[in-house]
């Protein structure tokens, strides 16, 4: 199975760098729109069986331009979702964001029983997501539009190729692509598929100045030490 994972388009609150992760959540801005319409065409040459979207507004609006060009309807998966950020959603300071992501590194680094404040463990995050790509499998490509922690976290605990001295993987700005091929394992274990490409900049090249939201970026300090023996 080919997955291609993409990061919804810059939302107003990604450019005042808020940990916005409830549902529905806040529309495009002009350039997340523009984003959405690069989307389209910077995946002209891939196949799409089948398009999955999460429960919140702003990837049924990055989706939108993809589906009308390739007559899908987008299918709505809650577990989709962004992360949630619980007892730190709405915030923007540096600590809140710095708690956050904190707690993304150790799922990263093998630690599924963490639980992010007031929210979710690592290993009720994957599961959630593990069952709309197990459902999802049923075609042979297929593309989800999702969320910047969300995509990180999944690609990264399930790609057995990913190697985090390496900075691509760094960056996962709005309407960043992550193809994947593999198989739903079954196990919360690692691993099962492999990353063909981890294109971390925006569609078309449309650059949101650095507004892309506080989960855009793991900065060296945030990248875990250790992933998969690497």
């Amino acid at each position: 199975m080919r997955l291609i994972l993409i990061r919804h388009g810059q939302t107003p609150n990604n450019v005042r760098g808020l940990l916005d992760t409830a549902a529905p959540g806040p529309g495009l801005t002009a350039l997340g729109v523009a984003q959405a319409q690069a989307v389209a065409g910077d995946l002209a040459a891939e196949r799409i069986d089948a398009l999955f979207i999460s429960n919140l507004t702003r990837t049924a609006l990055t989706a939108a331009p993809l589906a009308a060009q390739r007559a899908l309807v987008p299918q709505v998966r809650e577990g989709l979702r962004e992360i949630s950020a619980g007892d730190l959603e709405m915030r923007g300071d540096g600590t809140s964001i710095a708690s956050y992501l904190q707690t993304v590194k150790i799922w990263l680094s093998g630690d599924l029983s963490a639980r992010m404040p007031g929210a979710d463990t690592g290993f009720e995050v994957l599961e959630r997501f593990d069952a709309v790509v197990a459902e999802a499998a049923a075609h042979e490509a297929v593309a989800m539009v999702s969320h910047g922690a969300m995509i990180r976290f999944w690609a990264a605990h399930r790609g057995e190729n990913l190697d985090w001295s390496d900075r691509r993987y760094h960056e996962l700005s709005n309407t960043g692509i992550v193809t994947l091929e593999g198989e739903p394992t079954g196990s919360a274990a690692t691993g099962g598929w492999r990353i063909q490409s981890w294109h971390g900049e925006p569609a078309g090249g449309l650059s949101g100045l650095d507004a892309d939201g506080p989960t855009a970026e793991l900065s060296d300090q945030d990248t875990p030490a250790a992933h998969h023996g690497r």
